[in-house]
């Protein structure tokens, strides 16, 4: 009986440290904000695409654009030039572009924030 105690404490310990060679947890995605009509970043949201360049280096990023319902074409297509200058300021900082995938969310809602509607976030694959 004592034996089996210990054993299947020995294999409880084997199973904890098994724990320390699984991989990291994901990263979170990282989110920046554009102004108004604008597809480029301001100095505090270009710190924020670098400081994720360093993870995008080891795991593959998505970048999300969103925009608003109004706007129609106009609304895409800015909101693609947001997603691409950010993955162009990820490659400019060393990731490899067959890490990074670009995309466009579907018109968000007008109710929401406007802030919201000029956003792009960088998201990490596990």
């Amino acid at each position: 009986m004592q034996r089996r105690s210990l054993t299947l404490l020995a294999l409880m310990g084997l199973a904890a440290c098994a724990g320390l060679d699984a991989p990291p947890a994901s990263e979170p995605a990282r989110v920046v904000f554009f102004q108004g009509d604008s597809a480029t970043l301001d100095a505090p949201a270009r710190a924020v695409v670098q400081a994720a360049a360093e993870p995008a280096r080891r795991m593959p990023v998505t970048i999300l654009a969103y925009g608003g319902p109004q706007g129609g074409s106009f609304n895409r297509t800015l909101a693609t030039a947001r997603a691409n200058h950010v993955a162009a300021l990820l490659r400019q900082a060393g990731v490899p572009a067959e890490r990074i995938t670009v995309a466009t969310r579907p018109p968000a809602p007008a109710e929401m924030a406007p802030i919201e509607l000029r956003r792009v976030e960088i998201r990490f694959a596990p």
